[in-house]
C-alpha cells in the first residue's frame, strides 16, 4: 500500500495503539539529549504533544542508583503518558534497567536508543553503535522484552546506519521485530551525517513498507515513527503524507515552539493554523525557567535557559538585541525585568 493509499485509509492525525498504550494523537516530542528534561517536556505536553520521551537515560546510572539518572526519567507534572529512553550495550544490564525504569517512573513505553551518534556513546557499543550490529540489538530488545512481558511495551529508535557504505538500517529494524518491539522510530540519517546533511524520508517509506508487509492479518502490526528535518507544521505533514509513518517526532523544531503540536494538530485536522504570539512564546519560556529552578536550581537553571531563550526569542522583534541581554541573566528576577524591558 502506497503512503497515500495509507493515508486514505485513516486522517492525518489520528489515535495511535502501541501494544497495550493508546495515545490520542500522532504528534510527538523525540529524545533530545540535554534538552528533553521535564521542564520541557512539560511545555511541549502543555502545547499539544501528544506523547514525548525522556533523554537517553543510562542503563548502567540506573544500575548504580545514580540520582541524577532518576531526575532524568521523573515524570513531567502534566505528563499522563511518556516514554523513559535507555542506552546501553550488555543486555543484562539493560534488561535490569528496564525493571527499576518501570518500578519508578511507571512510563507507557521503554524506548532503546539505537540512534545517538555521540562517540562516547558509540565506542561503548550502545547508541547507533547498535545499527550496525543487529545482533546486538536483537538481544538487547529480546532481553527487555522478555524482562517485562510487554508491560510496558518496548520500542526501538534506529538511525540509517553507520555512514554511507553501510546502509544497515533494514537489517536493524528486523531484528528490532523479531525481538518483540512494538514500534520502531526511523532517523534517517547515518551515525557519520549526525544531524548535517538532509534526513531520507525515502527510508521512512519503506520502513512503513516493510512494517505493513510483515503484519500478520488479525494481529497488532509494528508501528513506524517518523524523525528527522521536522522543523514546522508543514514538514510534518508532508512527511506523514509522503512516507506513511504512524507518527511524526519534532526535536530541534520544538525549541522554543512548544506551541508547534497544536500548530501541528490544527494544520492536520483543519488544513491551517495560526501562529502563537511573541508574548504567548515568552511566557512559556518563563514558565519552563521556573519549573527547571524546582529541579535544577535557580543559578544552574537561569544559565541552562540561556540558550534555550535564544530559541524562544528567534524571529521576534528585536530579537538580536534581545539575546544578547539574556545571555547575562543570572536570576529569574533578571528574566523577568529583561522581558519587561522589551515590552514582552
Amino acid at each position: 500500500m502506497s503512503p497515500q493509499d495509507r493515508q486514505g485509509a485513516r486522517p492525518p492525525y489520528h489515535p495511535i495503539i502501541i501494544g497495550n498504550v493508546t495515545l490520542s494523537g500522532n504528534v510527538f516530542l523525540a529524545p533530545v539529549a540535554g534538552y528533553s528534561d521535564r521542564a520541557f517536556r512539560a511545555m511541549c505536553r502543555a502545547g499539544g504533544a501528544d506523547f514525548s520521551y525522556t533523554e537517553m537515560v543510562s542503563s548502567e546510572a540506573l544500575i548504580r542508583g545514580s540520582a541524577k539518572t532518576e531526575l532524568l526519567m521523573a515524570r513531567a507534572p502534566n505528563e499522563d503518558a511518556y516514554a523513559v529512553q535507555i542506552f546501553g550495550a550488555d543486555a543484562d544490564v539493560m534488561a535490569r534497567a528496564a525493571l527499576i525504569v518501570r518500578e519508578k517512573a511507571a512510563p507507557a513505553l521503554i524506548d532503546i536508543n539505537a540512534g545517538c551518534p555521540v562517540p562516547k556513546i558509540t565506542k561503548t557499543g550502545a547508541g547507533s553503535a547498535l545499527t550496525r550490529d543487529p545482533e546486538r540489538l536483537y538481544a538487547l530488545t529480546r532481553a527487555l522484552t522478555q524482562a517485562l512481558g510487554g508491560a510496558p511495551p518496548v520500542t526501538v529508535k534506529i538511525r540509517a546506519g553507520w555512514d554511507a557504505e553501510r546502509i544497515t538500517w533494514k537489517e536493524a529494524m528486523a531484528a528490532a521485530m523479531e525481538a518483540g518491539a512494538a514500534a520502531v522510530t526511523v532517523h534517517p540519517r547515518t551515525r557519520a551525517q549526525g544531524y548535517e546533511g538532509r534526513a531520507d524520508w525515502g527510508i521512512l517509506a519503506e520502513a512503513a513498507r516493510i512494517a505493513e508487509a510483515a503484519a500478520v492479518p488479525g494481529g497488532a502490526r509494528v508501528l513506524v515513527f517518523g524523525s528527522g528535518d521536522v522543523f514546522s507544521p508543514e514538514d510534518a505533514r508532508r512527511m506523514i503524507a509522503e512516507t506513511g509513518v504512524d507518527a511524526v517526532m519534532f526535536a530541534r523544531g520544538a525549541m522554543g515552539n512548544p506551541f508547534v503540536f497544536e500548530e501541528t494538530r490544527a494544520l492536520l485536522e483543519t488544513g491551517r493554523y495560526e501562529p502563537v504570539s511573541a508574548e504567548r512564546r515568552v511566557r512559556a519560556g518563563l514558565r519552563e525557567l521556573e519549573l527547571l529552578a524546582a529541579d535544577i536550581g535557580e543559578y544552574a537553571a537561569c544559565r541552562e535557559m540561556r540558550k534555550r531563550f535564544c530559541a524562544y526569542t528567534k524571529g521576534m522583534a528585536g530579537g538580536a538585541e534581545l539575546r544578547k541581554t539574556v545571555v547575562a541573566a543570572e536570576t529569574i528576577e533578571d528574566y523577568r525585568r529583561i522581558f519587561a524591558e522589551f515590552g514582552a
